[in-house]
């Protein structure tokens, strides 16, 4: 099986990781850091800015299942990227929209679903669109964190839980639970 990457960051990792977890075709995802200057960041680290690291999701996608075109059109369908450094009340440069490529064939692709997406906001898409560099992996306790902990966290409950119930119902046809 050929497997494909897709490095996204879209506010919060835990929102989007638990989003794309729920697809077809998606292998795994993990939460780090990618666009940064600094070797090995860590969540404090970025948090505090400075790094340059947006918080990021590396996504393993069987591109016979799903298409990386259709990773991005849900990516800007599932966060707002029409603010800058920012998604709800998750200010900072970490927080920031953005696609990082792993080829030209992906940076190509990557310019024509940002420009898909201007049909869908109301905004300037703000969507940085940068080559990859390296992807650094969150710590273990950030993997997953919706699903082992989100009922058990405010944030989860106020911020994400909303953003992944409202995903869920428009990409029902494209869950993992659909085509069981």
């Amino acid at each position: 099986m050929h497997m494909e990457t897709a490095i996204l960051a879209g506010g919060c990792f835990w929102c989007i990781e638990a989003m794309y977890d729920d697809l077809q075709g998606i292998v795994s995802v993990e939460s780090g850091y990618a666009g940064g200057h600094v070797d090995n960041p860590n969540y404090k680290q970025v948090c505090a800015g400075g790094t340059g690291h947006a918080e990021s999701i590396r996504v393993t996608f069987d591109p016979a299942q799903i298409s990386y075109a259709e990773i991005l059109d849900i990516f800007f369908h599932v966060h707002d990227p029409t603010t800058l450094n920012r998604q709800g009340n998750d200010v900072g440069e970490h927080y920031r929209s953005a696609i990082f490529t792993l080829s030209p064939a992906q940076e190509a692709e990557a310019v024509a679903a940002k420009a898909r997406a201007a049909s869908l906001w109301p905004g300037k898409i703000v969507t940085q669109i940068a080559p990859a560099g390296t992807f650094w992996v969150a710590e273990d306790y950030h993997q997953e964190y919706f699903q082992r902990l989100g009922s058990g966290n405010a944030y989860c409950n106020f911020v994400v839980a909303p953003k992944v119930k409202k995903f869920r119902e428009a990409y029902k046809h494209r869950l993992k639970s659909a085509a069981a």
